[in-house]
């Protein structure tokens, strides 16, 4: 085990699979794997073993997002232990509840291990992005970042590809497939333990709870991307579940189309933020997303066809990959002292509306699918109008299009 703490501006010095960013690709593969195992299986996990319907899907998810809402209470955990050992300490337990899923196939059950699994998962992620912008410098950190988001979507693609062909060639079960999928994140994050040394970025963190008032567009951009990524994670999937009745095997291919996509283009995204910058990136994400939710309305409205369907499955998330943009764009504007303190703050922020639209949706589901995707609609139209806030060139002084106007008053 290593103890000993080295400074980023120092891991040069080190091997190159034992640097900050070989750690951080080695815990997103990680978490990669487990979760997506957990999503592959989900929607049918959920509609043959426990008889859900789509009330008690959004139940569901929106007991998964309460550790999201809870997310400040990182700040405090620190206080006790670094961010590097909370994010493996989250993968593990990550790792243990989706190992034990099948083996408790009752609404109860399902609530409880997807709490579990959901707190090591949020957890992971608010020190993760923590952790990037700390560790990745300011001029890498778009590319990086897409690198980083290609990564991911390889360990998703293995977890995929895994679960499709065990499934329909081998014949494995669900608890097997858990089972595997969730050990495997367990051994990684034991193996990020124990082969890496205590990292510590250039800038002490601040440890108490923060809110600045000229973080305020990050923070509403934060909150219109929990609400609309909620709808996409929850509903359109089961859209290709419910009405056009896919199997195991199909669903799971259909998010490796995504995930292929996203590995391919991953490392493009960020060169395109690098290059037009997080305020045109934004834009284009925003505009593309409400044609992409009118269009899933207009599935049901207009009875198309399963393949628009699934292109517009395809599309949504990529789409979503330009979302880093929003942390570039904190990034440059944020103190870096803030940067712990603000990721905790930004992701209960992004979890709000998370908590909330799963439950409420899911019953307006049950009487028109079609709406809940215009709602994602209107979500995506405010996040268009927020991100024509975004300076061109964002800073400390320069957070949004009104600060200058504000010096000068």
């Amino acid at each position: 085990m290593n103890t000993n703490t080295v400074l980023t501006q120092n891991a040069h010095t080190l091997p190159f699979w034992r640097r900050p960013i070989a750690l951080l690709a080695l815990m997103v593969f990680g978490m990669h794997m487990g979760f997506a195992t957990w999503m592959a299986l989900l929607n049918n996990f959920v509609h043959e073993r426990a008889n859900f319907d789509g009330s008690d899907l959004g139940w569901l998810q929106s007991i998964r997002e309460i550790p999201g809402f809870f997310a400040v209470a990182v700040i405090v955990v620190l206080w006790i232990m670094r961010e590097q050992i909370l994010a493996i300490v989250s993968l593990i337990m990550l790792g243990a509840a989706v190992a034990v899923t099948a083996w408790f196939p009752t609404f109860g059950g399902l609530l409880i291990t997807t709490f579990i699994s959901s707190l090591g998962f949020h957890y992971y992620e608010t020190v993760k992005q923590s952790l990037e912008l700390q560790w990745i410098p300011k001029d890498r950190a778009p590319q990086t970042l897409g690198w980083l988001l290609a990564v991911g979507s390889a360990g998703s693609l293995i977890a995929y590809g895994g679960v499709a062909i065990a499934w329909k060639y081998f014949g494995w079960d669900y608890n097997k497939l858990y089972l595997i999928s969730g050990s495997i994140t367990i051994l990684i994050a034991m193996f990020c333990y124990f082969a890496y040394p205590r990292f510590q970025g250039p800038t002490i963190q601040n440890s108490t709870l923060i809110l600045r008032k000229r973080y305020w567009l990050f923070y509403l951009l934060q909150f219109m991307a929990g609400a609309r990524r909620q709808i996409f994670i929850v509903f359109a999937a089961f859209m290709m579940v419910e009405k056009f009745g896919f199997q195991v095997h199909e669903v799971t291919v259909l998010f490796l189309i995504n995930y292929i996509a996203n590995m391919l283009f991953g490392p493009i995204i960020g060169r395109i933020v690098q290059k037009f910058g997080e305020r045109n990136a934004l834009i284009f994400e925003y505009f593309g997303l409400i044609i992409i939710f009118a269009a899933y309305g207009g599935v049901y409205v207009f009875g198309w066809s399963v393949a628009l369907a699934a292109t517009l499955y395809v599309l949504d998330h990529l789409f979503f990959g330009l979302s880093i943009a929003q942390k570039t764009y904190f990034q440059k504007i944020a103190d870096p002292a803030d940067i712990a303190s603000t990721a905790a703050v930004a992701f209960t922020i992004n979890h709000i509306g998370a908590v909330v639209l799963p439950a409420l949706l899911g019953y307006i589901w049950l009487y028109s699918p079609a709406f809940v995707f215009i709602v994602a609609s209107g979500i995506a139209a405010i996040s268009l109008a927020l991100s024509f806030c975004i300076p061109k060139k964002p800073s400390a002084t320069n957070e949004t299009i009104f600060s200058k106007q504000r010096i000068k008053l």
